[in-house]
């Protein structure tokens, strides 16, 4: 699963602009008073001005062998947020490392190097090795209806968890990672996870599909 586009909302476009393209180096794509777009690797990150707009969770793919260089990169411009000391988290079920941080508007955004994707860099770490965005948070109280609607617009499969607590749906280029948002909150900061509304294109398996997120509702808007 690759996503193509993912559109979120912010209750500052201008905060959110400048922290993408001038701390992160994201190049801006398009901007209006109510809007703007971020090229991330493969995906297009849109902002979208919402008053009421609540923070989310995503996840964004580097090479598998920059994440200690991509700590550097970070800490030079932002505080990273830890678990405890730990800066980098060794996912070692997922045979990843990831860090984290915040955006502007208190979004957690992770950079994780998934070593089983083999896709390792010799460049040096910069906004050019974010490749694409692969996770997308989906605070729900019902995960498996979730997955259901999923499983029955498109060809996809649970990749680690279940119906309880947590279960990211997918694979290592696109997750949808549900919490039960009763029971479950956000890693590492332990921040409330809300159902906060987005959009989203994606490509599995040669077909293209829009999923809107909205009222704690998933479904497919083709």
């Amino acid at each position: 699963m690759k996503i193509q586009e993912l559109t979120l909302y912010t209750t500052n476009i201008e905060s959110q602009s400048e922290f993408y393209s001038q701390v992160l180096g994201l190049k801006i794509v398009k901007k209006s008073s109510k809007c703007v777009s971020f090229q991330v690797g493969n995906t297009l990150l849109h902002f979208e001005f919402n008053k009421t707009a609540t923070p989310y969770h995503f996840a964004i793919n580097i090479p598998a062998n920059k994440d200690k260089e991509a700590l550097l990169w970070l800490k030079s411009r932002l505080s990273i947020l830890k678990d405890g000391q730990d800066e980098i988290i060794d996912f070692r079920a997922w045979n990843a490392k990831a860090i984290y941080f915040y955006d502007q508007d208190l979004n957690i955004v992770e950079l994780i190097a998934r070593k089983n994707l083999k896709n390792e860099s010799d460049q040096k770490f910069g906004p050019e090795q974010f490749l694409e965005i692969s996770e997308i948070g989906v605070p729900t109280r019902d995960i498996e209806n979730v997955f259901s609607i999923l499983s029955g617009v498109m060809d996809i499969e649970i990749y680690d968890g279940g119906f309880g607590n947590f279960c990211a749906i997918g694979d290592e280029t696109g997750l949808f990672i549900c919490i039960n948002r009763d029971h479950k909150k956000w890693y590492p900061t332990q921040d409330k996870a809300s159902p906060s509304e987005f959009e989203l294109k994606l490509s599995q398996n040669g077909k293209t599909y829009s999923i809107e997120f909205k009222n704690e509702n998933i479904k497919s808007i083709i």
